[in-house]
């Protein structure tokens, strides 16, 4: 179906704006007057600028209060009308956005709206115009899609028409089953968007928290299906109002808009996508440092042993378990500005840059992600390296589709040369005496999830490409207080919780925990992990006492087992399922890590910890 988005959902110019919807791939854009009103350009040259970038100008909005007020206010509502339908003829627009009435002069009175919205079609006609009657939520008498159309089909003019808001429908709780019986070609025009659920006043709900489709907690898809049923062949346009999308990059927005889109009509039955190949592992996680030895001496502590080289580059890979971490000393830049920390990189440069996903089927992985506006990344490789696709996150993390030791598949494992103990660096040789029985120690270790924080204005954005890029579940979002600010948290997981990454934005552009990343590794025993790396000489993030007296207050432990969790800065949470214990290591550039152990069914990550864990590590930066 035909694609469009309002000005009013991206940053920028009017010019800006119309510029990244085209480059986005959208077919059309809702020209909305406060953009037009602050454009140099002339209404010619704005159509010629939409002609020249192949968009066509789908809806022109709003035109407010008209309907339902004393007859001398009409007259001068139809006086405004008709200078907006000459610009629309210049402007090359043919259908028009009537709100519903807020204006303290209108009347509870059908009968009059259908009549004086008749009169406006009429003149709207004469122009070449169509009138598409929206119902605000927050209308002062019209506010429900069911009242607009009953006025409109008691109108019963040509140019008069529907328009339908998912936003204005859902937020109230409507029943969007009976849009079936409007006639599809009485609907003039679809506005999707998507919400969080928020008990809040609807018109704030409405200007400042909107969403594009699939990044909140409507069911959009369901409403376009009725929409659909009706023989709506117009276009799907995207209305968002979002404080935070207004400041993001207009050129990012708009992509993120038209995959939102393009998800959608998957969801609706309208377009067939390639099947999703949903992650089954993490296979590694890359990080990148100009300085080695910090976090070599982190990883020996938590038991990693250095087993490989890759053959051409300066990367290193480091196993525990079935967990594995490749250390890149090598010149290359961080993979996208985004991800670079405000204020210059940390002195030694660590930061996590890349992680290695197990897929079922790597190229169908990669041919949904091409799909999903996500290319595949150029890649430097030798002839003999195994062809491994990679496709870049909203951060700018590069998310490698692997298959790891699978003969049927290239494997990213053969690229690396096994290290013989004599060819060990120093720093390793150092700590391999501890490693193995550390490695003991920690039992059956593998990757339990990577936290990865968000750039700010990317946050709606990042959840919506893992879930429908790699086709992973997004949890419940979640608040979490910071001694400086407020952050949110999202997890997206495969289906058995072996892929789980929890995304996190920090409460401001320049809050610097957005750019702190760490990655957890399960353990059988924590207690004894977290003994055994602070006798290798690794630091555990301290906790304060306090925490642990809220403890006592809160669960009962056996004797001595709290006194245990103090010494070693260990966390405790329990829910109906079971019990997740877990501690933090300190940060090593941008990066830290986590032991956690869970046990039973738990399935969260601590949440009530988190503020705890945030305040100490304000405390020793």
């Amino acid at each position: 179906m035909r694609t469009s988005i309002a000005t009013v959902s991206l940053s920028g110019s009017l010019t800006e704006k119309l510029t990244a919807a085209a480059r986005a791939g959208f077919d059309g854009v809702e020209i909305f007057e406060n953009d037009l009103l602050a454009s140099p350009l002339t209404p010619q040259e704005i159509r010629a600028r939409c002609a020249d970038l192949g968009l066509g100008i789908d809806l022109y909005q709003p035109m407010r209060d008209i309907e339902a007020v004393p007859a001398a206010e009409f007259a001068r509502n139809l006086r405004r009308a008709r200078h907006k339908f000459e610009l629309m003829d210049r402007l090359g627009a043919d259908t028009v956005l009537v709100c519903s009435s807020v204006s303290p002069l209108a009347v509870d009175d059908d009968a009059l709206a259908a009549e004086q919205l008749s009169e406006l079609a009429d003149l709207a006609q004469d122009f070449g115009v169509r009138v598409a009657y929206e119902a605000l939520a927050w209308g002062r008498h019209v506010s429900t899609y069911d009242h607009a159309w009953h006025i409109v089909e008691t109108a019963d003019h040509p140019a008069l028409g529907t328009c339908l808001d998912s936003f204005h429908i859902l937020s109230r709780g409507s029943d969007p089953k009976p849009i079936e019986d409007i006639p599809g070609e009485k609907i003039f025009f679809l506005q999707l968007a998507d919400a969080p659920l928020l008990g809040m006043d609807v018109l704030q709900w409405s200007r400042h928290h909107r969403c594009f489709p699939g990044q909140g907690g409507f069911d959009v898809a369901g409403l376009v299906k009725h929409v659909l049923r009706t023989g709506y062949d117009g276009p799907l346009s995207l209305e968002v109002f979002n404080d935070v999308f207004r400041q993001a990059d207009a050129g990012l927005t708009a992509v993120d808009a038209r995959r939102s889109l393009l998800i959608l009509q998957e969801e609706a039955g309208i377009e067939a996508l390639p099947a999703p190949a949903a992650p089954t592992g993490v296979a590694f996680a890359e990080l990148v440092t100009h300085d080695a030895e910090p976090v070599v001496a982190l990883l020996a502590g938590l038991g990693f042993a250095r087993t490989a080289r890759h053959r051409g580059k300066p990367v290193e890979l480091w196993e525990q378990g079935e967990a594995r971490i490749l250390v890149n000393t090598g010149p290359a830049a961080l993979p996208h500005a985004r991800l670079r920390p405000r204020g210059g990189t940390p002195a030694d440069g660590t930061a996590l840059a890349a992680i290695g996903l197990e897929s079922p089927d790597p190229a169908a992985a990669a041919r949904r992600a091409e799909a999903l506006l996500a290319p595949v990344l150029p890649r430097r490789r030798a002839a003999e390296d195994a062809p491994l696709d990679a496709v870049a996150a909203p951060d700018g993390t590069e998310l490698f589709l692997c298959a790891t030791d699978r003969p049927e598949l290239p494997n990213w494992r053969a690229d690396f040369e096994d290290v013989p103990p004599a060819a060990a660096t120093t720093a390793a040789a150092t700590a391999a005496a501890a490693t193995a029985a550390i490695a003991a120690t920690l039992g059956a270790c593998r990757v339990d999830h990577v936290a990865l924080t968000q750039p700010w204005h990317h946050f709606d954005e990042a959840v919506l490409f893992h879930r429908g890029v790699l086709g992973l579940d997004a949890q419940e979002s979640v608040d979490v207080a910071d001694p400086y600010g407020l952050l949110r948290s999202r997890a997206v997981t495969n289906a058995d919780g072996s892929v789980r990454f929890p995304l996190t934005v920090g409460a401001a552009p320049g809050d610097d925990t957005a750019h702190a990343r760490h990655i957890a590794l399960a353990t059988d025993d924590v207690i004894a992990a977290a003994r055994r790396l602070t006798e290798a000489g690794g630091r555990l993030l301290p906790i304060p006492a306090n925490y642990y007296d809220d403890l006592a207050a809160r669960f009962e432990f056996a004797d001595g087992e709290l006194e245990t969790y103090r010494d070693l800065g260990i966390l405790y949470d329990r829910d109906a399922h079971g019990v997740f214990r877990h501690c933090y290591t300190h940060t090593v550039g941008r990066v830290f890590f986590e032991l956690v152990q869970r046990d039973g069914g738990y399935q969260g990550y601590g949440a009530g910890n988190a503020p705890v864990r945030l305040a100490a590590q304000h405390a020793v930066r």
